[in-house]
C-alpha cells in the first residue's frame, strides 16, 4: 500500500502543473491578444521573435483572478514583472521578507541590567 501513496502524489503533482499550464496558456493568449505586445512600465516593445520575454502579470497577485474581458492582467517584460513581485513580496507583512521579519541576534545591552545594578549597589554602599 505504500507504493501506491506515492505513485498517487506523483498524478497529483502532474495534473495539478498540466491543469495550471493550460490555464496559463489560456490567459496568456487572450492577453497577448487584447493588448500591444510592449512592457507596462519600461516601455519595451516585443515581436514574435522576443515574446517568450513578455509575461502576463496579475494586478492583484491572483493566478486564478482571469477576467476575461483582462481587467487583472498587464504585460510586463522578465524583468518589470520579477520586480513588481518583489515589491509586493517587500511591502506585505509575513510574506517571507527577512529584512523585516528577522531578529536580531546581538543584543548590546545584555549586560546593561547587570551593571546598573552593581553601581546602584555602590552608590548606596557610600552613602551608609
Amino acid at each position: 500500500m505504500s507504493h501506491s501513496t506515492p505513485n498517487r502524489l506523483d498524478d497529483l503533482v502532474a495534473r495539478s502543473r498540466r491543469d495550471q499550464a493550460e490555464r496559463e496558456q489560456g490567459y496568456r493568449e487572450q492577453a497577448l491578444k487584447m493588448y500591444p505586445w510592449v512592457c507596462g512600465r519600461c516601455g519595451r516593445e516585443f515581436t514574435r521573435v522576443n515574446l517568450r520575454e513578455l509575461t502576463v502579470h496579475h494586478r492583484d497577485h491572483n493566478h486564478d483572478n482571469n477576467p476575461s474581458d483582462g481587467s487583472n492582467w498587464e504585460l510586463l517584460c522578465l524583468y518589470c514583472h520579477d520586480n513588481e513581485h518583489q515589491r509586493y513580496t517587500d511591502a506585505t507583512p509575513g510574506s517571507g521578507n527577512t529584512a523585516s521579519t528577522s531578529s536580531a541576534t546581538h543584543n548590546p545591552f545584555a549586560g546593561l541590567a547587570g551593571l546598573l545594578d552593581t553601581n546602584d549597589r555602590g552608590g548606596d554602599d557610600s552613602k551608609a
